[in-house]
């Protein structure tokens, strides 16, 4: 097997672990689908700075991603936190970076004044947040909620939901889903 078809191969297996498509990888990546879906089957190879942040993006970095054996990751300092910023300027911080293959997945969501995050459909699951700075509105399904600094919410996501800034500074929210779904 060459080099190309077992970097593909151990991305591939990882991305399956991990519970994501080609479309989120691809995302989180910065990256188009199908050069992930290329790469999985030896048909590119990637740069090694490329390489680098797709490894990142699957709970791993370089050293781990070409050794055989694997200790799972306990602690996770913010170099390990992958970064991701939409087109309104919101900042998600995955702040455990392999939560794919975990029963929780913690995030730290930074929204822009007068921004929302996009209307997440119905899932299985549960949603946890707790507001460390600002105020937010919360909308399941067809009610909202007002929630400030230092107040928390949970609720089944088996309704479209969706969480926008009520302030004139940034909000900042840990929010912890299960299963993973971010």
């Amino acid at each position: 097997m060459e080099i190309e078809e077992r970097i593909g191969k151990r991305v591939k297996d990882l991305r399956n672990k991990n519970g994501l498509t080609q479309e989120e990888l691809a995302a989180r990546t910065e990256l188009t689908k199908g050069f992930i879906s290329q790469l999985e089957r030896g048909q590119t190879a990637p740069s090694v700075s490329t390489l680098q942040d797709i490894v990142e993006c699957l709970g791993t970095n370089l050293s781990e991603f070409f050794s055989e054996e694997r200790e799972p990751q306990i602690v996770y300092r913010k170099e390990d936190y992958f970064e991701s910023e939409d087109k309104n300027g919101n900042v998600v911080n995955w702040l455990v970076a392999s939560a794919q293959s975990r029963s929780i997945e913690p995030i730290l969501l930074r929204l822009r004044p007068g921004t929302s995050t996009a209307l997440d459909k119905p899932h299985d699951g549960e949603e946890f947040g707790y507001v460390l700075e600002g105020t937010v509105k919360l909308t399941c399904g067809d009610k909202t909620f007002t929630i400030r600094k230092g107040d928390s919410f949970i609720y089944p996501a088996n309704e479209p939901h969706s969480i926008s800034s009520a302030c004139r500074r940034d909000a900042l929210i840990l929010w912890i889903s299960t299963p993973p779904s971010f």
